[in-house]
């Protein structure tokens, strides 16, 4: 275990933040009935902190990364320095990818940059992950790395439409011909999330048809209005019959927000933010 590793096992193991846990809804019966038991007794923020500094069961560390992200209190900086080094160290793609997962939750602008960098990585779950994980931080000096990855033939349909929806924040001619090209690609998700994020840049829709949106792009002298604001998108579904019978936890959604660096102001719709601004301050 490297120096940097024991340290941050230490904190994890000292810290004694308290928050809730809760375990999620399973598809068969009997995993129905232990969310049943697991909601009154959910593992402890001391648990699952040990569980994700545990180096020695990638399952355990996967595990306990995801409940600590979804806490409240997951931004600790004990945690995203875990995060941080799951992301660069972390040997197990899943394990990778949860802690992805959990920074582009909590991590700040300047965590783009490190999350850019997988998009690399010969696993296609952290790939995946790094394209949700960056629709919600605000770095422009990425742009130019996530958009060569939409339009790479050899990338999978559903990383290319997390990517078109993550470069809506971008409004740069880059951008704008990458969005463009993946209009062309033969799947019709990929084709409708880069109309959309067209469309977020420029108030302008002219759907799938890539020829209007080139000839309208030459022909105008302003073409990124930013007049719709980009917010990241978010999972929501109806309520079933199990949310209305767990009535002491009640289903909370969360909802569309500005990325972490992203800032709203009455006279200029979109702006960066100080490069240290926690997620905090997010516009609400």
């Amino acid at each position: 275990m490297s120096f940097r590793r024991a340290c941050l096992v230490g904190s994890l193991c000292a810290c004694g933040v308290f928050g809730s846990l809760l375990s999620s809804g399973c598809d068969t019966m009997s995993s129905d009935f232990s969310a049943f038991s697991a909601s009154f007794m959910p593992p402890s923020p001391a648990e699952a902190a040990a569980w994700a500094a545990d180096s020695t069961d990638p399952e355990n560390q996967r595990r306990g990364t995801l409940l600590l992200a979804s806490a409240p209190w997951g931004g600790s900086s004990v945690y995203l320095d875990l995060y941080r080094l799951y992301v660069e160290e972390a040997h197990d793609p899943l394990v990778q990818a949860a802690a992805i997962e959990a920074l582009g939750r909590h991590g700040d602008p300047s965590d783009a940059t490190l999350l850019a960098k997988q998009l690399a990585s010969p696993f296609r779950q952290v790939r995946l992950a790094t394209a949700k994980a960056l629709q919600r931080l605000h770095s422009p000096a990425v742009a130019d790395e996530i958009w060569p990855v939409l339009i790479r033939e050899s990338e999978d349909s559903d990383i290319r439409v997390e990517l078109a929806i993550a470069l809506a924040q971008y409004p740069t001619a880059s951008v704008f011909q990458a969005l463009v090209t993946a209009l062309d690609h033969p799947e019709l998700a990929v084709n409708v999330a880069a109309s959309d994020s067209l469309t977020t840049m420029t108030a302008m829709d002219f759907g799938g048809s890539r020829n209007d949106w080139l000839e309208w792009f030459r022909a105008t002298t302003q073409p990124f209005k930013q007049e719709c604001i980009y917010c990241y998108p978010v999972f929501i579904r109806d309520e079933d019959v199990w949310d209305y019978l767990m009535f002491w936890n009640p289903v909370v959604f969360e909802i569309p927000d500005l990325p972490a660096g992203m800032e709203w102001s009455p006279g200029n719709l979109l702006q960066t933010a100080h490069p240290e601004s926690p997620p905090s301050q997010r516009v609400q």
